[in-house]
């Protein structure tokens, strides 16, 4: 393993000289500076691993020098030395961005200590920053590369890692359950249960004793104990969708359920505690629900601690190419049979429709494609003839949610990372190498991957 590198800048070679002896003794590579307008153009040719900077330094004192490299290598831990008397400029120069700050005459030991403290920091900020570079290319291999699209993966890669509860606003078919599944997944719940509920499929009389569960006898058919979705939730994530439907009495009692984090089921009088993460979509403007009173200001801004906008298909037509071939790609390992191309023709029909069901709608029409395809290329006849047969179905209606739409149920990330993978393995022709670099994973990883899911 390389020595880790130091530099040091200060303006007296006695101190310089005690600590590069010393830390040369203890397996560091050091660099010397004796001052500010050196130091900066050591930094412009090499990347030291921690830089020990002097407070107090003629021509450029430390909080000038501490300023410039927070500007061009804010990444590198800077540990100020000062004298005692100086340690209120040494809390602000942390402030400013210093890793640490110790006193003169300072401890060689501490100093080690320290240094070794910054190195492993600095390691796992690089691996969090290649980790993050990572997720949004993986999320890029699902959602799209489209603009419209790329603030919503940064939006999830923002959020996910939080406990906030979160609602997503877009149009029907957006991808509301699918995004609400990743954000579960790359969550601290993602070993917990991810319980959906579809408002707008349930009867309004029984959202209640959905959503909190019910005592034996507590009403007429109540035979035995049934758990409600907070209780099933626990310890995991509940998604509402059509969150504007529900009832008046059902979100009062919901919102006691967020402040207190506890409710009763029907018929109790003892509290059940929960501990769940709360995602809410609708495909309405919430904001106008509440101007409308029909929806509790209280509430939507207690769910709403973020806000996710999912942008329709016709807004991101850029990323029609690329969703067509991944659903190909899904597809045909449903049906168990290579079909490796869409025509270019057919791509062309497919962005030139208005997709009123978005991405659920572009989904069926690319899976009943494949369905009637007897090669291996998807073509523009087969195309135009599902889509027109859906249309007839629909009546093509503006803004009407074709019949066909059902809400299916979102795919686990073991199941999205396994089209991911063909996905790259069917654009490099079966190169492993190449879908290892496209998938910004290692080669060995990415084949044990393909072992595990029996790719």
């Amino acid at each position: 393993m390389a020595a880790k590198k130091i530099l040091i800048i200060d303006d007296e070679p006695a101190v310089r000289n005690v600590f590069s002896r010393f830390l040369k003794g203890e397996g560091f590579s050091v660099t010397e500076s004796s001052g500010g307008k050196e130091a900066l153009s050591i930094l412009a040719k090499e990347v030291p691993d921690v830089i020990l900077l002097d407070l107090k330094m003629p021509e450029m004192d430390g909080i000038s020098v501490l300023k410039e490299i927070m500007k061009t290598a804010s990444e590198i831990p800077v540990i100020m030395i000062t004298a005692y008397g100086d340690v209120p400029v040494a809390v602000e120069a942390t402030k400013l961005g210093a890793y640490d700050f110790l006193c003169k005459p300072t401890d060689l030991d501490n100093l080690v200590m320290v240094i070794n403290r910054a190195v492993e920091k600095r390691r796992l900020n690089q691996e969090i920053w290649q980790l993050d570079k990572s997720l949004s290319s993986s999320l890029e291999m699902l959602l799209g590369r489209s603009s419209a699209i790329k603030k919503v993966i940064e939006d999830i890669r923002r959020v996910a890692s939080s406990d906030f509860s979160l609602i997503m606003e877009g149009e029907t078919g957006t991808g509301k359950t699918f995004i609400a599944s990743i954000i579960h997944n790359l969550s601290g719940r993602a070993k917990g249960p991810f319980v959906t509920l579809d408002v707008s499929a349930i009867p309004e009389t029984l959202i209640e004793s959905e959503l909190f569960g019910y005592e034996k006898g507590a009403f007429t058919g109540a035979e035995k104990r049934k758990k409600g979705y907070f209780e099933l939730a626990d310890k995991g994530t509940i998604f509402i969708d059509e969150l504007q439907n529900i009832t008046p009495l059902v979100q009062s009692k919901l919102l006691k359920v967020v402040e207190e984090r506890r409710f009763h089921s029907i018929g109790s009088n003892s509290p059940v505690e929960t501990n769940v993460r709360i995602i809410g979509a609708t495909n309405k403007n919430m904001v106008q629900s509440v101007k409308d009173q029909l929806f509790r200001e209280d509430l939507y801004y207690r769910l709403n601690e973020f806000i996710i906008h999912l942008p329709p298909l016709r807004e991101r037509a850029a990323d029609i190419p690329f969703l067509a071939q991944v659903f190909l790609t899904e597809v045909s390992s449903d049906l168990n049979k290579y079909i490796p191309l869409i025509s270019d023709d057919a791509i062309n029909v497919l962005m030139k429709q208005p997709w009123n069901g978005n991405v659920r709608e572009l989904k069926n029409v690319i899976r009943k494609s494949a369905l009637l395809c007897d090669n291996n290329e998807v073509t523009m006849d087969i195309v135009n003839q599902v889509i027109g047969e859906l249309r007839n179905i629909t009546g093509a209606a503006e803004n009407k949610v074709p019949a066909w739409q059902s809400h299916g149920p979102a795919i686990s990330l073991n199941e999205a990372e396994k089209i991911a993978i063909r996905l790259a393995l069917e654009q490099t022709g079966g190169n492993k190498t190449k879908a290892a670099e496209i998938l910004q994973v290692t080669l060995k990883t990415l084949l044990k991957k393909i072992r595990d899911y029996g790719i």
